[in-house]
């Protein structure tokens, strides 16, 4: 059952979604559009990372998860800000729920548009790098256009890492910034499209050690007017709400993140099949 059937104030509600703080680099990207919108955020932390996860796994779990979590928060849309449960996922979430449902594309349209040199980087997981879908985005907003690929699950960590307070592991940024740079090609690269939403919250760490100026290009701006546009939504200030995690002992050092960016409600959100949302006060005591 619903605990809020109605939205408050004619406000409208987005829930963010990720398997774990990738989604909060388009929270960022929603909150600096200046939208008025109500945001949640959940996050399937017990499960991270989802790249290690079968695709039939992902299509059963993913709808049964939002499904459970939308009946109690009562979204009017659904963004799923993580490039693997979009490619995998989608039209399983959409088919199970009644309000829309937006997925994250790798930027590598804008990436191809914006290149002088007409040689971009690919910057995402090892099964977004490898899946037919990026094969199909390249062939048709790329061509002629060299894309050097590379895979990283560190950075996937690392960001992980950098939220929890700790410094990013530099280990992980010159790995990911030797594999694109020092391809064959890799030298002339002049744009960097970003295609996991963690690694977005790692982008002055690999500024900084790029061999070369270059822009990085992530899908949190087109999401976001992609959001104003299905909601009809004008501009105000964003209402941040409530965090949910499938694992809310291991996000306990993450409270910080969260709460510099407006959280003050938690909740945790039980094992399946029916995963019971229930409210906890203090990260710090779960």
């Amino acid at each position: 059952m619903r605990d809020e059937a109605q939205m408050v104030n004619g406000v409208k509600r987005a829930l963010v979604f990720d398997s774990g703080v990738g989604g909060l680099s388009v929270f960022d990207a929603l909150v600096g559009a200046g939208l008025r919108l109500e945001l949640d955020y959940l996050a399937d932390n017990a499960w991270l990372p989802y790249g290690l996860k079968t695709d039939q796994a992902l299509k059963a779990r993913t709808p049964a998860l939002l499904s459970a979590v939308a009946a109690h928060w009562a979204p009017d849309v659904i963004i799923i800000a993580c490039n693997t449960a979009s490619t995998i996922a989608l039209e399983e979430v959409r088919s199970a729920l009644a309000v829309p449902v937006i997925g994250v594309v790798p930027p590598i349209k804008p990436a191809a548009a914006l290149s002088t040199n007409k040689v971009i980087g690919l910057l995402a997981t090892p099964a977004t790098i490898r899946r037919p879908y990026t094969d199909d985005l390249i062939a048709k907003f790329a061509s002629g256009v060299l894309v050097v690929r590379f895979g990283s699950a560190a950075l996937v960590a690392a960001a992980e890492e950098k939220l929890r307070g700790a410094p990013a592991p530099r280990g992980a940024i010159h790995e990911a910034i030797d594999g694109l740079f020092g391809a064959t090609g890799g030298a002339d690269i002049d744009v960097v499209a970003l295609a996991c939403t963690h690694f977005p919250l790692l982008t002055a760490e690999l500024n900084a050690a790029a061999p070369r100026a270059c822009a990085w290009l992530d899908s949190g701006e087109a999401i976001a007017r992609r959001v104003a546009a299905v909601l009809n939504v004008g501009q105000g200030e964003a209402r941040v709400r409530r965090a949910g995690f499938t694992d809310a002992e291991g996000a306990r050092d993450l409270e910080g993140a969260f709460v510099a960016r407006g959280f003050a409600e938690f909740a945790r959100i039980g094992v399946e099949p029916s995963f019971d949302v229930t409210p906890i006060t203090n990260m710090a005591r779960h």
